[in-house]
């Protein structure tokens, strides 16, 4: 290649990008990740969202109660949180932007820890409006809300559910007496359990007394052989 082409060539390059890594102030892509998390930065406990990149984040919330817990629904289209903005512990749902925020549970009791389905369809929480701390299910929209544990000597919680949606994992105190108010924030004589979806064959795991927080693998994996 001649001297001559050789420059205009690294010339048009440098004008263009041709040839060069993404350079700062482009336009991002249509589709990006987003987070989901808690603030006190305007003076109460709100739910923000922010790009994966740590730009435009955004109050979802705005309200004057703690609002926390967020959980995104699978499909990212909504995200269930807790809020006391009605005097209680509650489980609302909004739209990924922050709009139509709805309370879900709207019990005096409390309500709290929501888990979705896989499919996107039902969420799995823990209230105590019975008595005492129990797994709970409901239709994404607050109807058919079903306590699926309905042990009342025992305190539940950390409800998990598996990839496929069949089956939920859970902590449970019911092999104790002892009562507590919050399971899951560490307690002696927890135990992990497994039962169907639909509250059906409970089934204890592990046999320790110092079992919490179970969360399922996203694919199954190879067991070991014995």
């Amino acid at each position: 290649m001649r001297q001559a082409e050789l420059v205009i060539l690294i010339v048009v390059s440098a004008l263009t990008g041709y040839g060069c890594k993404k350079q700062e102030g482009q336009v991002k892509p249509n589709k990006q990740y987003k987070i989901a998390f808690c603030s006190e930065r305007d003076g109460d406990v709100e739910i923000y969202v922010m790009d994966a990149d740590g730009s435009e984040q955004k109050n979802l919330t705005n309200n004057p109660a703690i609002d926390g817990e967020p959980s995104w629904s699978p499909d990212g289209t909504k995200i269930a949180f807790v809020s006391a903005r009605d005097g209680n512990w509650e489980i609302y749902i909004m739209n990924a932007d922050g709009s139509d925020q709805k309370d879900l549970t709207n019990d005096p009791a409390y309500d709290g820890f929501p888990r979705w389905s896989p499919d996107s369809t039902k969420l799995a929480f823990v209230s105590n409006r019975d008595g005492n701390n129990e797994i709970y299910v409901m239709n994404a929209d607050g109807g058919e809300q079903k306590n699926l544990t309905n042990t009342a000597t025992a305190e539940e919680g950390h409800p998990q559910w598996t990839p496929d949606g069949t089956k939920i994992g859970f902590v449970s105190r019911r092999q104790s007496r002892i009562r507590i108010p919050f399971l899951w924030e560490g307690s002696q004589r927890a135990e992990i359990y497994v039962m169907n979806s639909d509250g059906s064959r409970k089934r204890r795991l592990t046999n320790t007394g110092h079992d919490r927080s179970p969360v399922w693998s996203p694919v199954p994996l190879p067991t070991e052989e014995k």
